[in-house]
């Protein structure tokens, strides 16, 4: 994400529109399965999606002024009963948020695609190119021959000329192996060791925290009213 942020601007030409696609596994098993129901984790989009609309944020340096959403349960845990209740959480669903500086930004989520090459996806388009990440699940789910699990690419699209330059950006097997999120695990636990050590700087404040569970909440109000939330 750190080459994607430094190319963006130079790549885009100023941000217009920014897509975060994650295709994935169902919600996993927890204690107590508390991640069933709605009431016990404010929904999907506060539960599993804050990250993103945090990391939306992040890429655009600007806070959100509307949010608009269609969501729903359509495939996962359906079959599933704890004290006689069927679970309610969301399995899919479109964000759509308008910022403050005109860029949009949209999510599509769903949980029930983990046969996808790519998990995580994001394209930031603008008046001069497109830039993209794309990310492949965890090494975990991969059931194929070794050689060809997909790694992690960075594609810069410039207008003109028309040849796009994909970068290959292969993950260390063992940053791999000491968790999720292609390496993401490591490198978080890293920083914040280096922070309780003196040695680091807190990167995200509690104004972070709160925008990205603000615009969770928008989304899942928007999704269930059928009315976009203005923030």
């Amino acid at each position: 994400m750190q080459n994607f942020l430094g190319l963006v601007e130079q790549t885009t030409g100023g941000i217009r529109m920014l897509t975060i696609v994650e295709h994935r596994y169902p919600f996993l098993e927890k204690i107590g399965n508390w991640n069933r129901f709605n009431a016990n984790s404010g929904g999907t989009f506060v539960e599993k999606c804050c990250h993103f609309f945090d990391l939306m944020r992040l890429i655009l340096k600007s806070d959100p002024v509307r949010v608009m959403a269609s969501a729903g349960q359509e495939v996962n845990h359906l079959d599933e009963s704890y004290d006689g209740r069927t679970p309610d959480i969301w399995d899919s669903g479109y964000v759509i948020v308008d910022f403050a500086s005109g860029a949009r930004a949209m999510l599509e989520l769903s949980m029930f695609a983990e046969g996808s090459e790519y998990q995580e996806m994001v394209h930031a388009v603008g008046a001069d190119g497109k830039l993209e990440v794309k990310i492949p699940g965890p090494a975990r789910f991969w059931s194929g021959d070794e050689a060809a699990r997909p790694v992690p690419v960075l594609v810069e699209s410039r207008r003109h000329p028309c040849n796009p330059v994909v970068h290959h950006l292969p993950i260390d097997k063992t940053i791999l192996d000491a968790g999720d999120h292609n390496g993401s695990t490591y490198h978080q636990h890293l920083r914040f060791l280096e922070v309780v050590r003196g040695d680091g700087s807190v990167e995200v404040g509690l104004d972070d925290g709160i925008w990205a569970v603000r615009m969770g909440q928008a989304a899942q109000k928007s999704a269930r009213t059928g009315q976009a939330v203005s923030l």
